[in-house]
């Protein structure tokens, strides 16, 4: 028993250090390759230390990036928000820029800038290994988180719509999972941080199903107007419903008043 705990503690001796040495160099090569990358793509606006860039006229070209963690810059990067284009009210999606590794590579750096919200795993947004019941329950509970805290800006069908000083809530039909989740956790733009301390990570998963099952819904009656809402679904039928039958009530009236005109002129 003695021999064996002393070979034990030797070979752990042996290799536990080099496992936890190379675990740290393989860690500090990928800061330093994204922060190379964040040199090149990134410095411009938030500095070359993430410390942010206000210009003379005091706007602020990009903000400090310490503390907003690896998430944060999984959800700009990996959406194509960032890098941008040019400062603006909101930065629109386009196509992404940097590949998977580097998108992890410059997360590695900003996170290295200090603590933030990490990436999320896949088993935190996904509901794999739930059964069919606990699939309907987790929708029904975030629906009505969605409800009462998103339906003001996103409406009640996640599709979008405008803000105020030039911002608009973005259409989340085509948003994956991970990037809804990490949006909640992060709070991009003019949008509210929902950290694990006001959303739980399994509220914020339910919030995620709720959407998802949005898009399996089908459309009853037709033309549905990009989801809008009854108001605006009230609106186009009241102007060009209704508006289309009393336009078409007039002609049949004055066409009916020329063609009894015509008449009693012939007729005299």
């Amino acid at each position: 028993m003695v021999l064996g705990l002393m070979l034990t503690g030797t070979l752990y001796a042996a290799f536990a250090p080099s496992s936890s040495a190379g675990s740290a160099s393989s860690d500090e090569e990928l800061v330093e390759t994204g922060r190379n990358l964040f040199l090149v793509g990134c410095s411009t606006c938030h500095g070359q230390n993430g410390e942010g860039i206000t210009t003379l006229e005091g706007d602020q070209l990009g903000p400090a990036l310490a503390g907003v963690g690896a998430a944060a810059v999984d959800f700009q990067v990996g959406t194509g928000r960032m890098p941008a284009a040019q400062p603006g009210a909101q930065n629109p999606t386009k196509p992404v820029t940097y590949s998977d590794e580097e998108i992890k590579a410059l997360a590695a750096f900003v996170a290295s800038l200090g603590p933030g919200p990490s990436v999320p795993d896949p088993s935190d947004y996904s509901l794999a290994g739930l059964s069919e019941e606990e699939r309907e329950e987790a929708v029904s509970r975030g629906g009505q988180i969605f409800l009462t805290n998103c339906t003001a800006c996103h409406n009640f069908a996640g599709k979008g719509g405008a803000m105020p000083r030039g911002g608009n809530a973005p259409n989340l039909s085509d948003t994956s999972a991970k990037h809804i989740y990490e949006a909640l956790l992060t709070g991009p733009g003019q949008m509210d941080t929902f950290s694990n301390g006001n959303l739980s990570p399994e509220e914020k998963r339910d919030v995620i199903a709720y959407l998802y099952s949005l898009r399996e819904q089908p459309q009853y009656g037709g033309f549905d107007l990009g989801g809008m809402g009854p108001v605006s679904e009230g609106m186009f039928a009241w102007i060009v419903g209704i508006g289309s039958l009393v336009c078409f009530a007039t002609w049949i009236a004055a066409h009916t008043a020329r063609t009894s005109r015509r008449k009693d002129e012939a007729a005299a």
